[in-house]
């Protein structure tokens, strides 16, 4: 299951009590005080991490509480510090105050440490305290609470290549031909309620990693439908491929549903509109559908690639051409 939407409280934990002590040792009667510092409390840490691609795993699990530190003892002996959570998270994962409404981080890099809730500072012991004018010092400080706050987690899929289109425009069938991954095939509309990320080989040492993305429908950019869920994971992607579905059963005709996408696409963000875009007919298996690629193509002025998942009939001229641009847009730092 996919998740991108998370609600976690974390608390970190509370800095250990600083200890009031004297040393009492046979043959030195005025040993003076001893006690030491508390251990520090825990921090609750996020991760950026390849492991884990959907935050289900978070959201079954939204309380992270880290331990607290350790009463400082006599002889000088500082408290063990407590241990700290680590939270692992997509690579990303943006991260904020659910109070305050702030975005804190945006987890883009593996490895990418965040520290959300930090340790109580730990208390001193009466040794501190020791001067010329107060050699007893009779008093000690208290560990400080460790912070707590709520967090909302909210997941952008990075992905060289998404795939953009009407619903059944032959998303979910283009990538589990050309990946590994399964995502849900059928003949009816709004299979794929979530994204579905699989790696593409292009060549012995060439790979795409595409993310096959809901089906955006009229009024996305207002919410209706999957609406913003499904366009904030678009904006990660390099490329996007949209994908018209040019077969005699298409649904509707080849140059609404692109002008219906591209619409969508300029409502919610104009440089997400601007992307590098690859236009693509879908299901081309026959003479009815070359000749709907072709009117597309002329009607959009844009080149128009097209294939077919189901005889891979130009699957690998279309990855050649998205392995190429995408690695275009990386050496541009895009």
């Amino acid at each position: 299951m996919f998740r991108d939407e998370a609600l976690v409280e974390v608390n970190a934990g509370k800095g250990g009590d600083g200890a009031v002590s004297f040393r009492t040792e046979k043959f030195v009667p005025k040993g003076g005080p001893d006690g030491g510092d508390g251990g520090r409390g825990g921090d609750v840490v996020l991760v950026a991490s390849s492991r884990v691609t959907s935050l289900l795993s978070v959201a079954r699990s939204p309380r992270y509480r880290a331990k607290n530190g350790r009463p400082g003892g006599p002889r000088l002996c500082t408290g063990e510090s407590g241990a700290s959570v680590r939270v692992e998270v997509p690579i990303g994962t943006l991260v904020y105050d659910k109070e305050r409404g702030n975005r804190l981080a945006d987890m883009t890099e593996e490895g990418q440490e965040l520290v959300v809730a930090q340790g109580g500072k730990h208390g001193k012991g009466n040794s501190r305290f020791k001067s010329s004018v107060r050699q007893e010092p009779r008093y000690a400080t208290k560990g400080a609470e460790g912070e707590r706050r709520e967090l909302r987690l909210e997941l952008k899929l990075f992905a060289d290549v998404g795939l953009v289109g009407l619903p059944n425009a032959g998303k979910s069938t283009f990538l589990s031909v050309v990946t590994k991954a399964r995502p849900k095939v059928a003949d009816y509309p709004f299979t794929t309620l979530d994204p579905q990320v699989g790696i593409a080989s292009v060549s012995d040492y060439q790979t795409l990693v595409i993310a096959d993305l809901p089906g955006l429908v009229e009024g996305a950019a207002q919410g209706v439908g999957l609406g913003h869920r499904f366009l904030r994971h678009v904006e990660r992607c390099r490329v996007l491929l949209h994908l018209v579905d040019c077969s005699p059963d298409g649904v509707t005709d080849p140059s609404e549903a692109y002008r219906s996408i591209s619409k969508e696409l300029e409502e919610y963000s104009s440089p997400l509109a601007g992307k590098t875009l690859v236009l693509a007919a879908s299901k081309v298996e026959g003479p009815q559908a070359e000749e709907a690629a072709a009117a597309l193509e002329e009607e959009t002025g844009h080149p128009v690639l097209r294939f077919s998942s189901h005889t891979h009939q130009g699957l690998p001229e279309l990855l050649k051409r998205l392995y190429q641009l995408v690695t275009e847009s990386r050496e541009r730092g895009e």
